[in-house]
């Protein structure tokens, strides 16, 4: 079992920062901004050879007692309940504020190993300005700077000391620390392979997660979906819209299968987004989403499908990712608005027509079901693996039933297909004359492997590549 440390304080003291230091990342959002973080957030960290869990968790108001901060002060409490020892990060250029007295009084009272960090210390080691910090009643403050480095590592140690078994050889020199990365060295042998063996690498581990990225605008419940999964307040869900800010992965099992589910911030129109906090969340949403492997966009049933709505969508296309669509509050809205709901899918969305449309309730956990089936259906077509021989069968039998309009004098010539990726599935079609085949015929072969296949919630991508003459530009002899 990992010891677990969690990082406390008040907001913008530079817990984030020591989180991606630690883990060797940058998972959590970083910036200038009292805030940002709001749920807890778990990373794996390595030094001198021993693994820990480290969890950054947000601004902490012990005494909140109603609105967003009080979730957030429950959030840290938790993560202070799981750790084995506690990291108090306090902020030597703010100096010490009725805030730091109230979380050291907290922390004195919750029985952990606790250790005080006097971050943003650059150069301050033995500073007159670390003296004040010892009336908080925690113990020696060490000065540290985690946007540098220093001091970082001997606080972990300290922090580790009697959790993890003393091996002096693993002993270095030295602030840096071992980015924790399971699988590489596999991924690296089997990349040496060629691309065929990276891919079958990739997806026929069944013990590798799937990362499933939830999406959609502000308020749509994203959030409290998540929470029902897991069955327990694991993230912040508050009914005001912008309650997510960063991007939060947690692991969940369903029927043996390792998910990890990745809560997103939600995303408004350009023109609506104007704090520089939210513009950090639209982009923490969007690598999300391009490095997720299947995408559940949600629905508000209420306020219906916007043009926001379609632009998500269409990103999520473009970023090649598998999809499901939820829509979400299902039980809140009548006959009438059901069926004037799904025409507006139909009309907004038609480019998500091999999409599962399912409909949920995330409060009342009606749905979910079907939903974690949608969701198993798109991975495995997202990484089905079709052969050359099925492949050029099918393509020949299309063009026997319907071949490529003319262009001119000659006809577009398809002879072979192969698959050239996974997730999203590509194939390549090979020829002579094929720039002349046209979107329309490109459709009516991706229908064609699609039924086939059964490819559900995948998009399908077609590539056309020109037979070249291997002796073209030579002159005869």
């Amino acid at each position: 079992m990992k010891p677990v440390i969690a990082l406390v304080g008040r907001p913008n003291v530079g817990k984030s920062t020591l989180f991606n230091r630690l883990t060797g990342s940058r998972d959590a959002i970083v910036a200038d901004f009292a805030g940002l973080t709001r749920d807890r957030h778990y990373g794996d960290g390595k030094v001198a050879g021993h693994e820990f869990i480290v969890i950054d968790t947000g601004g902490f108001e012990p005494d909140s007692t109603s609105g967003i901060y009080k979730e957030m002060a429950k959030q840290t409490r938790q993560a202070v309940a799981e750790a084995d020892a506690v990291i108090f990060v306090v902020d030597v250029r703010d100096g010490l504020s009725a805030q730091d007295h109230d979380i050291a009084k907290y922390l004195r009272a919750a029985n952990k190993r606790v250790f005080l960090a006097a971050n943003k210390a650059e150069g301050m080691k033995h500073a007159p300005q670390l003296a004040e910090f010892h009336e908080l009643g925690i113990g020696e403050p060490y000065a540290i700077s985690s946007a540098h480095g220093q001091g970082v590592r001997d606080i972990i140690e300290m922090a580790l000391e009697g959790l993890v078994p003393v091996d002096e050889a693993d002993g270095e020199d030295g602030d840096e620390f071992d980015v924790v990365e399971p699988g590489k060295a596999e991924l690296d042998a089997a990349a040496k392979q060629g691309p065929g063996a990276l891919a079958d690498a990739l997806y026929a581990d069944p013990s590798r997660p799937i990362r499933l990225a939830v999406a959609g605008r502000p308020n749509v419940g994203k959030s409290t979906l998540i929470n029902t999964w897991l069955g327990e307040e694991r993230l912040v869900a508050f009914d005001l819209p912008g309650t997510t800010r960063d991007a939060i992965s947690v692991p969940f099992e369903r029927n043996g299968q390792m998910f990890e589910l990745i809560d997103t911030a939600g995303l408004r129109r350009k023109g609506k987004v104007f704090e520089a906090i939210e513009k950090f969340s639209v982009v923490k949403t969007l690598q999300a989403i391009s490095d997720a492997n299947v995408v559940l966009l949600l629905i508000d049933a209420v306020e219906g499908v916007s043009d926001q709505d379609a632009h998500i969508a269409g990103y999520i296309l473009d970023s090649g990712r598998a999809v499901v669509l939820a829509v979400n509050k299902w039980d809140a809205i009548d006959s009438h608005q059901r069926e004037m709901l799904e025409r507006q899918i139909e009309l907004r969305l038609p480019f998500l027509s091999f999409a599962p449309t399912l409909h949920i309730s995330a409060k009342k956990r009606q749905g979910l079901g079907p939903l974690w089936k949608a969701i198993g259906d798109a991975w495995a077509s997202a990484t089905r693996k079709m052969s050359t021989p099925v492949l050029t069968r099918l393509l020949l039998e299309a063009v026997e039933f319907q071949q490529p309009r003319r262009a001119g004098a000659f006809r577009p010539k398809l002879r072979y297909a192969h698959q050239g990726g996974r997730n999203p599935p590509l194939i390549v079609i090979h020829g002579s004359g094929v720039e002349h085949v046209t979107e329309v015929y490109k459709r009516f072969l991706e229908g064609r492997f699609r039924e086939h296949f059964k490819l559900s919630g995948t998009p399908l991508r077609i590539e056309l590549r020109a037979s070249s003459n291997p002796f073209a530009g030579q002159r005869g002899r």
